[in-house]
């Protein structure tokens, strides 16, 4: 076991199949990523169904090509890495069967990976080395999730979002606003010609003590006040592209307040000085020059993913490193675990 020295990733937990090369030490070899914008576009969001069918298509093309940019062939490869829980079942079953099957070929071991712990290990593999014990935070379009990390591999979850993630909002709220799927990118653009100021949207829980989160009515909020309450007989003000640019600007400036402040609160509750930032929404570039300044406010250090390992990606499941190291592999008649981590 010692003598492994490649592992094999992949990740196939939501609508990107992904496959990479990571040595030992760390080191991306190669990190393919092959997304499925296109098939869920004029749906709004992501279509069970078509995601594991696409990955079925995918999943070998992928992986070859990791190896190849690699340069590194399938019996170099020691150790075999699959994201597990959580995630779309359809989807995870692909990866694990790809898994499952690569392990068996070549007589290597296999690890199950945690999506949502990988999301934070891009922040260990960017920072080139170890940065636990640390808050972590992961904010996606599925979790918006707090938690005390001892380790890499051992969390505790002290606190989430009792209705939408803050990624979905992102979504949703864009989807109101006519712009495109996926939503985050496109409120972010359009929001840079915004007033953030201009609509007093409520940070929900911001003030409150617990580690709590909830869009979900921030999000009705901005849908008033795009489209009208029901049953007012005021008339709504039209939708102009300046009017849009006020909507997203002030949306995503309420998101932002309230992730910072429980961020604030999370270091301030446990005493740790690190805190880690991954996901999705961690790409967003308003929310990462705040969690700069709240760093140098406290300060604490931070260590945000870098943009490219912000969305699901299989670099990230370099984390299967740590589990090996510590002898957690996984049997071949391993299950997924699908659902979201809401608790």
């Amino acid at each position: 076991m010692s003598s492994a020295e490649w592992l094999l990733s992949l990740e196939t937990s939501c609508d990107e199949t992904s496959a990479a090369v990571i040595r030992r030490d760390r080191r991306v070899l190669s990190n393919v990523v092959s997304t499925q914008f296109e098939l869920h576009e004029r749906f709004g969001g992501v279509v069970p169904e078509i995601a594991s069918r696409a990955h079925v298509e995918r999943v070998l093309p992928v992986i070859d090509e990791a190896l190849r940019q690699a340069g590194v062939s399938l019996t170099n490869i020691g150790v075999i890495a699959v994201a597990t829980h959580p995630g779309l079942v359809g989807s995870l079953l692909v990866g694990l069967t790809a898994a499952k099957s690569l392990a068996l070929a070549l007589g290597v071991p296999l690890v199950t990976v945690n999506h949502v712990a990988a999301h934070l290990y891009a922040c260990r593999m960017a920072a080139g080395e170890d940065i636990f014990p640390a808050i972590g935070f992961v904010v996606s379009g599925g979790h918006t999730h707090l938690f005390d990390c001892r380790s890499a591999v051992e969390m505790e979850l002290l606190g989430c979002t009792t209705d939408d993630a803050a990624g979905e909002a992102f979504d949703k709220v864009a989807q109101i606003l006519g712009l495109e799927y996926p939503g985050g990118p496109q409120i972010e653009r359009v929001a840079q010609g915004g007033n953030p100021r201009a609509f007093a949207f409520a940070r929900s829980y911001m003030n409150d003590a617990q580690l709590r989160f909830s869009f979900s009515g921030l999000k009705t909020a901005v849908l008033y006040a795009a489209k009208g309450t029901p049953g007012a007989r005021a008339a709504v003000p039209e939708l102009t592209p300046q009017r849009i640019s006020d909507l997203a600007a002030s949306f995503q400036a309420a998101v932002v307040d309230v992730l910072i402040a429980k961020c604030e609160l999370a270091i301030q509750q446990t005493g740790r000085q690190t805190l880690c930032v991954g996901g999705g929404v961690a790409a967003n570039g308003p929310f990462r020059f705040a969690l700069e300044q709240l760093a140098s406010r406290l300060p604490c250090r931070l260590v945000i993913a870098p943009r490219d390992l912000c969305t699901d990606n299989a670099a990230m499941l370099g984390l299967g490193w740590e589990l090996y190291e510590r002898g957690m592999f996984a049997a071949l008649d391993a299950d997924v675990i699908p659902g979201l981590m809401r608790t």
